[in-house]
């Protein structure tokens, strides 16, 4: 049978070629971040796309960088792969006490926050705006703030934008400017509460809005070639009925 590679001999690679090649040698925690967060992204690409093997093939590219990490700080005495390998069951087993260690199922958020000392401890900087504010939700309602049900959410939606119309009839002054981007920022929140609440991560929302936009536009464009309008030089009216026959289509 033949030899089927394993998670150790990922391992012994990363190792060899820290050994060998010069590149990977001179590699540091710092000098990798921009390559985790790029691969990152190329993983969710895949994922969006449902394309199962270039998921596997960026699947690997994550897991080198798992790995990569790992190695350097075994070089360094900090710790290694086994470690890291420890500490993900640590946690696992610790989020699910009812499945080992014979205790009761709970909400993970809510033990996460007998852990620490405020509501943003432990959140990545870096977190799109987004997903920040799901988190905050998520980890707010870990705590009881938060409604039974979407019916408040979608109430909150409601409010909010009436500021924002309120504070729309204003004007455009600068201190009005920066009361509008609040208000629109408050806005913007409710919504990410009113998803939360009906179990729809935003962003995932949003992506498909977007893919869903710019197919339907892509469409407008094709029947404007196909007919000889110029779309700088179209009418509103002229491109809503473009977009109208793209959508009828759909």
């Amino acid at each position: 049978m033949q030899h089927k590679p394993t998670l150790e001999d990922a391992l012994a690679l990363m190792r060899d070629l820290r050994a060998r090649c010069d590149w990977d040698r001179t590699q540091t925690h710092e000098s990798l971040r921009p390559y985790l967060i790029e691969e990152t992204h190329e993983l969710d690409d895949a994922l969006r796309a449902g394309d199962i093997a270039h998921m596997r093939e960026e699947l690997g590219d994550v897991l080198l960088q798992v790995l990569f990490h790992s190695v350097i700080a075994e070089e360094e005495g900090q710790f290694d792969a086994h470690d890291v390998a420890a500490s993900l069951i640590d946690k696992m087993k610790q989020r699910h006490p009812h499945l080992y260690g014979g205790g009761h199922r709970q909400d993970w958020e809510t033990m996460k926050a007998r852990r620490r000392d405020s509501l943003g401890e432990g959140l990545p900087s870096g977190l799109p705006s987004l997903h920040r504010a799901h988190r905050l939700q998520d980890r707010a309602a870990g705590v009881g703030f938060d409604w039974s049900d979407t019916e408040g959410p979608a109430l909150k939606v409601e409010e909010e934008l009436a500021e924002v119309r309120d504070q729309l009839a204003h004007g455009d002054s600068t201190g009005q400017r920066d009361a509008l981007e609040d208000e629109l920022g408050d806005l913007l929140f409710a919504v990410v509460n009113l998803c939360r609440r009906a179990g729809v991560h935003s962003a995932l929302a949003l992506d498909r809005a977007n893919a869903k936009f710019l197919r339907r536009f892509e469409g407008v464009e094709q029947l404007a070639r196909e007919r000889g309008i110029a779309m700088e030089a179209a009418t509103l009216a002229e491109l809503d009925q473009l977009w109208d026959e793209v959508k009828a289509q759909e």
